[in-house]
Parts: structure tokens; sequence; C-alpha cells
């Protein structure tokens, strides 16, 4: 009976945060979706052609405006290097792809407060810049040219599928004439559905890890383990501690934020929980996918490179919030209590869920549903994934780079 009762708690806390974080979420991914949409990523990799300055920042301006599936961003890097993109750039295409995209950027707002936003959007070109520092010491020479290698025999990671596909409007015309075409609503609905199918199941494990740990762990514990009385070692350890639970918590992308917000209640550093969000690169399925896509040397490599660069953010954070009486002082955030009401999210919820559903039956009637069943797909499709062009007003779904692709049938 104690049993049942303490799983009860764990689901209904889990089913409570997911509650509060349904109408953010959708309209996160519908502004990902129109973004998506109107962005014309065809001819990346010619920009990604060295770690300059200049290459890494469209990289992440790239990435930014891509998905926020880490696995499908991990599959499109790795799709990036074998068209000739520079390993770095295509590596801060990655981390962007993941940590700089604007449906985080609402969940954190939302679940934990702008600060965290803030930090999310200050701490990840940190990050960017500290891999391209740490590629240039230990990502050179041979163990590039083996990890490109590998990445050439096109070995199948996850969301293979999803990361080749393009859905963007190829018509031209300004923004909102795209934006609001046949065409445009379209690809808005396909990239809403696709990005909402690749992180359903992070999120549903991300709200079952973070109700379990709210129920289950008690917070003297994890005050204990993250030193809140002595914030010297708390500054010291938080960065340190963040990543590594994320590694072993298996959730990644906007899927982690729910458990975050359980860490900041429990008192980890403020630099401690933004490196655990960031750390959603080198979740445990993420590494094995590392070591199919470069070896098991350069995916070592990656991993202790970006768990560097997660640690040292987490710190840079910190310190230049702190002086700045950024950090916030709430260790109570209401989203792990607050149950369901007939409230303002209750009417948001009502509202996006309506949005969400029309956005839901334009993908199946443009006939976009099979697209779910390629998702897993081949890193070398034999066919095309689309089904139609957007002049027929259809889904477009390539490979988002340029027409010269030795891969392309």
């Amino acid at each position: 009976m104690i049993i049942w009762e303490a799983i009860g708690n764990a689901l209904a806390i889990a089913g409570s945060m997911g509650w509060q974080i349904l109408w953010p979420l959708v309209l996160g991914f519908t502004l990902s979706g129109v973004i998506q949409a109107v962005v014309r990523k065809e001819r990346i990799v010619a920009l990604m052609r060295d770690d300059s300055p200049r290459s890494l920042s469209i990289a992440a301006a790239l990435g930014a405006a891509s998905s926020s599936c880490s696995y499908a961003a991990v599959a499109l890097a790795r799709a990036l290097i074998r068209k000739g993109a520079n390993f770095t750039a295509a590596m801060a295409f990655e981390i962007a792809s993941t940590n700089l995209v604007l449906e985080l950027g609402l969940i954190l707002a939302f679940v934990m407060g702008w600060q965290f936003t803030l930090a999310e959007f200050i701490g990840g070109p940190f990050i960017i810049l500290f891999v391209a520092l740490g590629f240039r010491m230990w990502m050179r020479g041979r163990i590039v040219d083996a990890a490109r290698e590998q990445a050439d025999k096109g070995v199948a990671g996850s969301m293979e599928g999803h990361a080749a596909m393009d859905m963007s409007v190829t018509a031209e015309g300004s923004f909102w004439k795209r934006l609001f075409s046949r065409a445009g609503i379209t690809s808005v609905s396909q990239y809403f559905v696709m990005d909402w199918a690749a992180v359903l199941r992070d999120i549903l494990i991300g709200l079952l890890i973070a109700g379990a740990f709210a129920a289950w762990v008690p917070k003297a514990w994890l005050q204990a383990i993250f030193f809140v009385h002595d914030p010297t070692v708390a500054f010291i350890l938080g960065p340190l501690i963040g990543p590594l639970i994320a590694v072993i918590s298996f959730v990644c992308s906007v899927g982690n934020v729910p458990l975050a917000a359980v860490l900041w209640n429990g008192g980890i550093s403020f630099g401690g929980v933004i490196s655990f969000i960031f750390a959603d690169l080198i979740i445990i399925p993420i590494i094995l996918i590392y070591r199919k896509y470069y070896g098991t040397k350069a995916a070592l490599r990656i991993t202790a490179i970006f768990y560097g660069a997660m640690v040292l953010a987490g710190y840079v954070v910190e310190l230049i919030f702190t002086p700045l009486h950024l950090v916030p002082t709430d260790r109570h955030l209401s989203i792990i209590d607050a149950g369901i009401s007939w409230n303002y999210t209750t009417w948001l919820n009502i509202v996006f869920i309506i949005i969400g559903l029309a956005l839901l039956v334009v993908f199946f009637r443009s006939g976009s549903g099979s697209m779910l069943r390629m998702m897993g797909g081949s890193p070398d499709p034999g066919h095309d994934h689309s089904r139609d062009d957007h002049s027929s007003h259809q889904g477009h779904a390539q490979r988002p780079t340029d027409s010269s692709d030795p891969h392309q049938p």
C-alpha cells in the first residue's frame, strides 16, 4: 500500500508539472515551427567550412533556428560533417540546436524564471567558445581524420530521418507572404508535429524522473549533496555535479527542465543548474551515438570537451550574474506543487491545445502523416523524404544542405 501511494504521489507531481508547462511547450514549438518554415538552410555547409568566429556564429544562428531534439541535432551535425562542414562548426550547430532554441527559453522562463532563460542564452555562446578552444587543442590531426572516416561509414544512430528532413518553404516572397501561404502553414504544421514527436518521449521521461525526485528524495538530502550551507563549496561543486546528474538521467532537450526545477529547489547552485541544463548532449545514449558516428577515441574526447565546456560555462554564468544580483533567491518554484486548478494556466492550456490540434489536423490533411514513419530513417536515404514540393502546397522533406551532396541519388 505504501509503495502504491509513493508511486501515485510521484505520478501526481509529474502530471501537475506536465499541466503547468503544456501551453509554453505548445507556444514554443509553434514559434519554432514558424522560424524553421521560413528560414532556408539548403546551403549551410558552404557557410561552415572552417572554425573562424564568423563560421561559428553562423552555425550557432542556424542551430538556434533548428529543432530542439538532441538526437536529431547530433544526427544533423554528423550529416553536415559528411558533406564537408568543419568539425567544430558542426558541433557549434549541434550545441545551439538544443541549448539556444526558442522553446527551451520559453519553458525556462515560465518554469524557473527569466533569469534562467537569460543565463541559458548567455552561457550557450560561452560553451561554443570553450568547445572551439578544446577542439583546437585536442580534436585535430589524426583524431579528426579518423572521426571523419568513421562518419562517412554512415552508421545509423537515432532520429536520422528527422535530421534529414527540410520542410522549409522554397517559394519566393516576403516573410509573411511565405508564412501565411498554404505551403507555409503546412510547413509550420510539419515542423510542429515532427518536433513534438521527436521530443515527446524525453518530455515524458523528464516529468516522471522529476516527479520521482520531488516525491521520493528528501530535500535535506539534496541540500547536503549540494552543500547549501557552504556557498564556496556549493559554487565549486555545482557545475561539476550538474552535468553528471544529466548524464545518468538519460533525459535531453526540454525534457530536463522539470528536473532542473527540482534540483534548484533542492539547493544546487545557479551555475550548477545551468550546467545541468546544458548537458543534454552528453547523456549516455548520445555518448554511445558519438561512438557509432566518430569512433571510440573521438567520442571520448568530444564528451570530455563538452563536459569541460559546460562546467566552465556554469562558472562563468554564476560569476557574471552574482555581482549583478541576477541570481534568483526563490528556492520554492511553484511548478513542483502547483496542482491543477481553474486558473489562467488552464485557460491558456485550452487555447494552445486548440492551436496544437489545428496544426495536427493540417499536418494529416496535407498528407504528411507518412513522415512520422520516416523519423528513424537512414543517414543515406535511398529515396527523397519529400512527398511533393511546395509549389503544390505539400511539405518538402530533404537533406538541409547544398545540392552538391555526393550522397544524394
